[in-house]
């Protein structure tokens, strides 16, 4: 519902300018996902994706460790030429 495209970038492709202690920080159930969201405009700028479950895991479940960046942010880039997998949030 919230309308982000996010892209996976590892660790060393993401130079963050804002220190994440100025933006506003939200977690939910085991906490170990983190959403970065803009003070000043409300919207989700970049994530650092929760932790597999020991369950994920056993199935075979790559875990990741660096951000899903909201490309929305990005000025400049064409959408368009961007290859996208649709993921229905509401049924996770």
């Amino acid at each position: 519902m919230r309308g982000t495209l996010n892209i996976r970038v590892s660790e060393d492709q993401l130079e963050i300018l804002t220190p994440l202690s100025a933006m506003k920080l939200y977690q939910w159930g085991r906490k170990t996902a983190k959403d970065y969201f803009c003070t000043e405009c409300g919207v989700l700028t970049f994530r650092r994706p929760g932790a597999l479950t020991d369950e994920e895991i056993q199935a075979g479940r790559t875990p990741f460790f660096g951000w899903a960046v909201n490309v929305r942010c990005l000025k400049g880039l064409d959408f368009e030429r961007l290859s996208v997998v649709k993921i229905d949030g509401l049924s996770l």
